[in-house]
């Protein structure tokens, strides 16, 4: 695989993804962000990680990200607004895919802050990402989970799954676990190539991707 396998750059109506590295995403403004908060105690109650202790962590989270990039094991977006948005260039929060090569499928994750919840962003973030998917990775599927107690990720999946010809595949029990270890059940969904192409995914919205060097 070459070097440029990923868009450095997406965007979409609203939103512009630009990789998660230290050299997109400033990491003492998203320490602050992701440092220990009421808010940040909410976002990540059902994500897989906890908030950032010390600047060096959030340093680590973005050098992961590139270095996952650079192995095409996960590509990894820092979400902002557009002009014209409330909160234009901001972090929004980060979206990607988790590659499964071997099996032609891919893991699709989100997180938001709070303000940037309700506009309809991961709906919008998720029509991107199926297109780099089945468009120009050629994946056979992509899946979704959330945390059955999570009823805004119920909300917002169930909405874009269902408006791409995907599914529900069930509730599965201890399919995870916690930063903490505590193994909990998860409810996944699942979107094939064939299907998002039936339901005219590829003519969804109009999504601009580019590659140049970092």
């Amino acid at each position: 695989m070459s070097s440029d396998l990923f868009p450095t750059v997406i965007e979409t109506e609203r939103l512009r993804l630009e990789p998660r590295t230290p050299d997109y995403v400033d990491v003492h403004e998203l320490y602050r962000i992701c440092s220990p908060s009421p808010e940040m105690d909410e976002i990540t109650r059902y994500l897989p990680w906890s908030p950032h202790e010390t600047p060096k962590e959030t340093f680590d989270f973005l050098r992961r990200g590139r270095q996952h990039r650079e192995n095409h094991e996960t590509v990894d977006y820092v979400i902002r607004p557009r002009e014209k948005e409330d909160g234009a260039g901001e972090i929004a929060g980060f979206g990607g895919l988790n590659l499964q090569w071997d099996r032609r499928s891919a893991g699709l994750g989100l997180w938001l802050r709070k303000r940037f919840w309700g506009r309809g962003y991961s709906g919008e973030r998720a029509a991107a990402l199926f297109e780099l998917a089945f468009e120009r990775l050629d994946l056979e599927l992509v899946r979704v989970a959330h945390d059955p107690k999570n009823e805004n990720s119920r909300r917002a999946i169930e909405k874009y799954v269902d408006r791409f010809g995907g599914q529900c595949d069930g509730t599965f029990r201890n399919a995870a676990a916690t930063v903490d270890g505590e193994v909990v059940d998860q409810t996944h969904y699942t979107v094939t190539q064939r299907q998002w192409r039936e339901a005219g995914g590829d003519a969804e919205q109009t999504v601009r991707m580019w590659w140049r060097d970092d």
